[in-house]
């Protein structure tokens, strides 16, 4: 056990990987030990009333996004429609804070895995396929994250622009989630 854990903020969270036709995503347990694929939601108008509902299904304390800046690390049109994509979902799932993390090379990264483990290649479709992808990607940098808060003690990332800090308690359906 890290000797930072007890500054480990305890609770489930859910990863996000936001793409133009689909959005990955995995959910964590409620120790942030483990992340692990929950669906692939398809973009577009319904995107945010399914994320919202993940979120309270699995009454988690924060969503994380991806963040996809350039390899320099400055944001580029990618990012840019993330924050944007990032602010809506904030404004849909308020009081649960939204927070953007740096995703560099996730989705490239789930590919290469699943490509090794040859999940990715027998049996799949190329659209079958491309979710899986989504949701390891999602998996990457909500577990990348996890790994960040346990090792340093403090919250990845930055917190989408307009939303306070996570409060120290979460309301998910009348009762309070720590």
């Amino acid at each position: 056990m890290s000797p930072l854990h007890g500054s480990f903020r305890r609770g489930a969270r859910l990863g996000v990987d936001v793409g133009d036709v689909r959005i990955g995503v995995a959910v964590s347990d409620r120790d942030g030990v483990l992340a692990t694929p929950v669906e692939t939601v398809a973009a577009g108008a319904r995107a945010l009333g399914q994320l919202a509902a993940l979120a309270d299904e699995h009454e988690v304390i924060e969503v994380v996004l991806g963040l996809p800046r350039s390899l320099s690390g400055s944001d580029g049109p990618a990012a840019t429609k993330a924050r944007a994509f990032g602010a809506l979902l904030a404004a849909r799932v308020a009081p649960i804070p939204v927070r953007l993390v740096d995703e560099r090379m996730s989705t490239v990264s789930a590919q290469r895995a699943l490509r090794e483990a040859a999940l990715g290649e027998r049996g799949r479709t190329g659209a079958k396929r491309r979710k899986v992808v989504d949701q390891a990607a999602a998996v990457i940098i909500l577990q990348t994250a996890l790994d960040a808060e346990r090792t340093s003690g403090a919250a990845p990332g930055e917190i989408v622009a307009g939303q306070a800090a996570a409060p120290p308690a979460v309301q998910h359906r009348n009762r309070e989630v720590w």
